[in-house]
C-alpha cells in the first residue's frame, strides 16, 4: 500500500466574525463614520434607482443597495493614498472611498453633509446621468467611475477586467517605496475569470501590496453561485496561489473592517496579496428598481431573510445597544442624506415643461457635442522639446548593425536616461536578451526594471496598463507573437486603449506595446500573424512600425515620450539584417506625421511598411515601373502622413498599398477606403493592394510562401496598375 500524508494548505485561510466585545471595543468614530457612510450610500443608490424608473438614466443602474456593508468596512480605513478598483457594481465603492478622501476618515453624525460631501454626491450622480459636471465629464456613466485624486482608479464593465489593472497599480506602490495598498472589487462571478486568477498567481509571485476583494451575493444575474462552482467558498481561491484569505459575513461592516485590517497589514509589511471574501446580497435585481424575485429567480422569503441582515439596521442597531446612539438620532442620519440627494437631484434636474408633472435633465448640462472624441489620445505635444531629426536627410557617419541590436541598443539607452521605464514580458530577462535578442543586455544592467514574467498574458497586459496610468513608471510591454494578444484582448482593447478617452480624456496612459510579425519562420497560425490591422480601427492606439534600424531609433524614442499607448511592430525578417545608425546618437525622434519617401516616381504611389518596403523596392526594380515609396512608419489614424500622401497621389494618380498579412485583418482595408474618400478626385483606377491571401500562414513551407505576399506578389501588383493605366 502506498503512504499517505494529508497535506496542510501553505496560507492562512480563516472566517472571521465579530462578537459583542469587538463592537464595545470598536472606537466609536468608527462607528458613527462606517454609519454616516451607509446611510449616505443607500439614499444615493435609492435615488439613482428613482431616477431609472422615471427614464432619466440613460443606461443601467447597476445599485448595490445591500452591499453597502462590504464596501465601508473595508474602504473606511484606507488612506487617500490607498487605490480602489472595481467591477460594473461599483457605485458604493466609488463613494465610500471618495467620501473617506474629503472628509479625512471622520464623519460627524450631527453634520454629516458637508459642503465636499455634498460635492461627492452631485458629480457622481452627474456622472451616471451623463453629465458634463461628473467625475468623468459624462462619459463613464453608471459603470466607469474614476478620481485618481481620491484613489478610485476606476470601476469597470469587464467582468474581471480590473483585477490586473490594480496588480500594475499595486506594482508601482511597492516600488515607489510606498507602503501604499491597492483594493480589487469584483463578484462571484468574476472569482472563476482568468484575467483574476492570472492577477492573483503574478501578485503572489511578485509578493504585491493588492486585495482581492471579493464581493460574493450569490448570483450572477440570475445563475445562483451552485450552479457555477463547486466549492461556494470562493476565498478558497487563495489556496492555489499561496495568499492569506479571509471569509466574512458582508452585512456586517465591523467585521469586514477588521479583516481588512488584518489583510493589510500583511499588504504594507511586504508579504504580498491578501483575498477578503464578504457574504453580501444585493435587495434588487441585476439591473434596475426590481426585487429578483420579480424575475423569478428568488424568493421573496430568501430576500426577507437576506434585508433582515441589512447592514445600516447592523451598525445603528449595535450602537443603540451599547448606548451610544437614540434611534431618533439614526433617523436623523436617514434625514441629512435623503436632504443631501434632494439637494443633489434639485440642481441636476428641472421640472419638464413639455410634461407636467415629470423632471428633466437641465439641458446646460449636458457635455457638448464638440467633446464626442476629445482625448481619445493625447495631441503628441510632450515631443515638442525633443529633438526631432530625418534620418535620410542626415550625412553623418554611420556604424554597422544588425537590426536587432539597434532594438536592444536605444532600449538600454533610454532606460539609462530615465528610471521610470520598466519592461515586462515572457522571456526578456533570460535567453541573453529574450527569444530574439531583442532585450540583450537589459537584465544585466537594470536587473530590477526587466521583468520576466509567468505566461498569463491578460496579467502582465492589465499590470503594465495599471504602472501607465498611476504614472510613476513607463511600462515596455513585450508580446512575444502579435497572436498572443488576443488572449488579453480584454486588456489591450478594452482597458488601455480605451482608458483615457472613457475615463474623461485627460488622463494619460504612458504605454508600450512591443510585438513582432513572424511570417515566413515556420510558426504556423497562432504566431504569425500582422496584428497592425486590428490595432488601426481599434481607439486610443498609435502605431509604428519601422523597416530600418535608424527608423527604430527615432521611432521607439518618440513612442517612450508619449503619453498614450503605442503599438512597435517589428519583423522578425529584420532583425539579423545587416544595417547601419548614425554613428553616437540615440536620442532623436521621429514624430508622428513623418513617412518617408523611399523612391521617388510619377507612375503609382506605392504605400507599404515594415519588411514590406525592401520587397517594394525590388519589385519596383524588377517591374521597372516609375513608382513612388511611401514607407509609412506612423500608421494610425491620427498619426499617419496624409500630406506626403496627397501630394504623392496627386502626382500619380495611382495607388497601391503593400503588406504581407492576411487580408481579411488587413491595414490596407481601412487606408484604402480613406485614399479613397479623401483622393477620390484624383485617381484614376481604383486602389490596389497587395496583401497575404484569406488564411493564416500554414507550417508548411508552401503553403506558407502561399499566404504570405513578398516581391512577387508586388511585381504583379505593379504590372496590373500599369496595364489598368494603358501601359506596356
Amino acid at each position: 500500500m502506498p503512504r499517505r500524508r494529508r497535506l496542510e494548505p501553505a496560507p492562512e485561510w480563516v472566517e472571521l466574525t465579530t462578537t459583542a466585545a469587538d463592537w464595545k471595543a470598536a472606537d466609536p468614530a468608527l462607528l458613527e463614520t462606517m454609519l454616516g457612510q451607509l446611510h449616505l450610500i443607500r439614499a444615493f443608490e435609492e435615488r439613482v434607482l428613482e431616477l431609472a424608473a422615471d427614464g432619466l438614466v440613460h443606461g443601467p443602474a447597476h445599485s448595490s443597495i445591500g452591499q453597502e456593508g462590504g464596501a465601508v468596512g473595508s474602504i473606511v480605513g484606507l488612506r487617500s493614498t490607498d487605490a480602489v478598483n472595481g467591477s460594473h457594481r461599483g457605485h458604493h465603492q466609488f463613494l465610500a472611498k471618495a467620501i473617506t478622501h474629503v472628509s479625512g476618515g471622520r464623519l460627524d453624525l450631527d453634520g454629516l453633509v458637508t459642503p465636499e460631501v455634498q460635492q461627492v454626491l452631485q458629480r457622481t450622480l452627474a456622472e451616471i446621468l451623463g453629465l458634463a459636471q461628473g467625475y468623468c465629464r459624462g462619459r463613464g456613466g453608471s459603470m466607469h467611475l474614476q478620481w485618481f485624486e481620491a484613489g478610485a482608479l476606476g470601476t469597470n464593465a469587464i467582468v474581471g477586467g480590473g483585477a490586473p489593472m490594480a496588480t500594475g497599480n499595486a506594482w508601482a506602490q511597492r516600488n515607489a517605496g510606498t507602503t501604499d495598498l491597492t483594493v480589487n472589487y469584483f463578484g462571484d462571478g468574476a472569482a472563476q475569470i482568468g484575467s483574476v486568477l492570472e492577477s492573483m498567481n503574478l501578485s503572489a509571485a511578485w509578493k504585491l501590496p493588492v486585495c482581492f476583494f471579493i464581493e460574493n451575493n450569490l448570483y450572477a444575474v440570475s445563475t445562483r453561485i451552485e450552479e457555477a462552482v463547486a466549492d461556494t467558498r470562493l476565498s478558497v481561491r487563495g489556496q492555489g496561489f499561496g495568499i492569506p484569505s479571509w471569509r466574512v459575513d458582508g452585512m456586517d461592516p465591523l467585521a469586514v473592517h477588521l479583516a481588512m485590517q488584518e489583510a493589510a497589514e500583511v499588504m504594507r509589511s511586504g508579504g504580498g496579496p491578501a483575498i477578503v471574501e464578504a457574504e453580501v446580497y444585493r435587495f434588487f435585481h441585476q439591473n434596475g428598481p426590481y426585487p429578483g424575485s420579480a424575475f423569478g429567480y428568488r424568493t421573496r422569503d430568501e430576500e426577507e431573510e437576506w434585508r433582515a441582515r441589512d447592514p445600516l439596521e447592523r451598525v445603528a442597531s449595535e450602537m443603540i445597544r451599547l448606548g451610544r446612539l437614540e434611534r431618533e438620532q439614526v433617523d436623523a442620519v436617514r434625514a441629512q442624506a435623503v436632504a443631501a440627494m434632494d439637494a443633489a437631484t434639485g440642481e441636476l434636474l428641472e421640472d419638464d415643461p413639455e410634461k407636467p408633472g415629470r423632471r428633466r435633465i437641465r439641458p446646460g448640462l449636458w457635455p457638448d457635442t464638440e467633446f464626442v472624441d476629445v482625448g481619445v489620445r493625447g495631441d503628441g505635444s510632450e515631443l515638442e522639446d525633443l529633438r526631432a531629426l530625418e534620418p535620410t536627410g542626415d550625412d553623418r557617419d554611420r556604424e554597422a548593425v544588425k537590426f536587432v541590436d539597434a532594438v536592444a541598443a536605444v532600449m538600454e539607452r533610454r532606460m539609462a536616461d530615465d528610471e521610470r521605464i520598466v519592461v515586462l514580458g515572457e522571456d526578456v530577462h533570460r535567453l541573453k536578451g529574450g527569444t530574439n535578442g531583442a532585450t540583450k543586455g537589459l537584465a544585466t544592467a537594470y536587473p530590477d526594471r526587466v521583468l520576466g514574467t509567468p505566461i498569463s498574458e491578460n496579467a502582465f497586459a492589465g499590470l503594465g496598463g495599471g504602472l501607465a496610468l498611476d504614472g510613476r513608471f513607463r511600462p515596455v510591454v513585450e508580446f512575444m507573437y502579435p497572436d498572443f494578444m488576443w488572449v488579453a484582448a480584454d486588456q489591450v482593447f478594452n482597458q488601455i486603449g480605451k482608458a483615457r478617452h472613457m475615463f474623461g480624456g485627460d488622463n494619460p496612459v504612458p504605454l508600450v506595446l512591443r510585438t513582432k510579425v513572424a511570417m515566413g519562420s515556420g510558426y504556423g497560425s497562432q504566431h504569425l500573424m500582422d496584428p497592425a490591422g486590428i490595432f488601426a480601427t481599434s481607439p486610443g492606439w498609435r502605431i509604428v512600425a519601422p523597416s530600418t534600424a535608424e527608423d527604430y531609433v527615432g521611432l521607439m524614442n518618440a513612442a517612450l515620450a508619449l503619453q498614450d499607448p503605442v503599438l512597435v511592430i517589428e519583423h522578425v525578417d529584420l532583425y539579423n539584417e545587416k544595417d547601419t545608425v548614425i554613428a553616437g546618437d540615440l536620442d532623436y525622434v521621429i514624430p508622428p506625421g513623418t513617412a518617408a519617401v523611399r523612391r521617388e516616381g510619377s507612375e503609382v504611389t506605392v504605400i507599404s511598411y515594415l519588411s514590406m518596403v525592401r520587397h517594394s523596392l525590388e519589385a519596383i526594380e524588377q517591374t521597372g515601373v516609375d513608382a513612388e515609396l511611401i514607407d509609412l512608419r506612423w500608421l494610425d489614424r491620427a498619426s499617419i502622413d496624409w500630406a506626403t500622401i496627397e501630394a504623392s497621389v496627386k502626382k500619380t494618380n495611382a495607388v497601391l498599398i503593400v503588406e504581407q498579412g492576411a487580408r481579411g485583418t488587413s491595414y490596407g482595408g481601412w487606408l484604402a477606403d480613406e485614399i479613397q474618400r479623401r483622393l477620390f478626385d484624383w485617381l484614376d483606377q481604383p486602389v490596389q493592394r497587395v496583401t497575404g491571401s484569406e488564411t493564416a500562414p500554414s507550417i508548411s513551407r508552401v503553403l506558407e510562401r502561399a499566404a504570405i505576399a513578398r516581391t512577387e506578389e508586388v511585381a504583379a501588383a505593379l504590372e496590373t496598375v500599369r496595364a489598368n493605366a494603358g501601359g506596356a
